[in-house]
């Protein structure tokens, strides 16, 4: 079977982790049809306006799509394109599993924690305005939909998956309406799934019990901020953002990406690591029903991290972009 799938490369290194990654697919027998567009350029064109954007057009139509690193400015400029795809593709689901690569120098073995993040509310829904000179208010937006839709895409990961716990993880100490709205909805839709274990946790707790002992979680249920804090936290555990994917997940379209930075300072010098948007592509891989495919990526991916001989400079080796992705080829082959 031949499938479409939108492409956007990205920024910095994105366009030679892009390559890489088509390479490895091809040579694994997966017929793609790859229809690349930039996000880049319509949100530099329209400011903050995706809504007609060729990225938006294209994804909706091939409903599925791998997106490089994007860059996003700081303090300043138009608002994230990463966040304006999420929103407008209503991509509710941001799931990222975090286990370690055999190979890859981390503080923990054994890690294997999934973590699931509402995608599309809270403070990342970007609703803030300067109220006077000097002082800025920022809306935290919590929905009992949003949040009874994103415990369901849980617990139904869960029994797909065999796990067996989820925490829910919160400030509702503190923030009790909205907090506890999250909450809430949770608990209404756990009693509907008896085997998985349910659990709540503070988020500054559940940031210190993760750096502590990272192998009591087995899936973590967040709010957007807190899942942007937490998956970064514990991708960190083992060997950071390189070696970790993502996808987000909506009704009817999917995005897998690297959600890495840019690295402007080594872009075109061919030495970027294609590890974490690769393991992005077997995600994807999976939800289009290449499962085999899917397997023998992974299998070849995780044998050259257990032989060592041909990994990148960030963990560990001295191969180029092209000899780990010629390695990766061989070990398929």
């Amino acid at each position: 079977m031949k499938h479409t799938i939108t492409l956007i490369p990205g920024d910095g290194i994105g366009p030679e982790v892009s390559r890489a990654v088509q390479k490895i697919i091809e040579a694994a027998g997966v017929a793609i049809e790859w229809e690349e567009t930039s996000a880049r350029g319509d949100i530099d064109r329209r400011g903050s306006d995706l809504t007609q954007s060729a990225a938006l057009t294209s994804i909706r139509k091939n409903r599925v799509a791998l997106k490089g690193p994007l860059m996003t400015a700081v303090a300043a400029g138009p608002p994230s394109i990463n966040v304006g795809l999420r929103k407008a593709l209503d991509l509710y689901a941001n799931v990222r599993p975090v286990k370690n690569l055999l190979g890859v120098q981390s503080r923990y073995q054994d890690v294997d924690v999934v973590l699931i993040r509402e995608n599309t509310e809270d403070l990342y829904a970007g609703l803030e305005h300067e109220v006077v000179p000097g002082v800025v208010e920022s809306l935290k937006i919590i929905t009992e939909r949003a949040s009874t839709r994103i415990a369901r895409f849980a617990f139904e990961y869960a029994r797909k998956h065999s796990r067996k716990k989820i925490h829910a993880i919160h400030k509702a100490n503190i923030m009790k309406l909205s907090d506890g709205l999250f909450l809430n909805s949770i608990r209404k839709v756990a009693p509907e799934y008896p085997e998985i274990e349910y659990k709540e946790l503070i988020i500054d707790n559940a940031c210190m019990q993760m750096v502590l002992n990272p192998h009591q979680f087995d899936m973590l249920l967040l709010t957007n901020l807190y899942g942007d804090i937490m998956s970064d936290l514990a991708a960190g555990l083992v060997g950071g953002l390189g070696v970790v994917p993502s996808g987000n997940i909506g009704e009817t379209v999917a995005l897998f990406e690297a959600v890495h930075g840019t690295a402007p300072d080594i872009a075109g010098k061919g030495i970027a690591n294609p590890t974490a948007l690769l393991m992005s592509a077997i995600m994807m891989l999976d939800h289009i029903g290449e499962l085999d495919a899917a397997r023998k990526v992974e299998d070849a991916l995780h044998k050259v991290y257990r032989e060592g001989k041909s990994l990148t400079r960030d963990v560990g080796g001295t191969a180029t972009t092209a000899e780990f992705t010629d390695s990766v080829i061989r070990t398929l082959r």
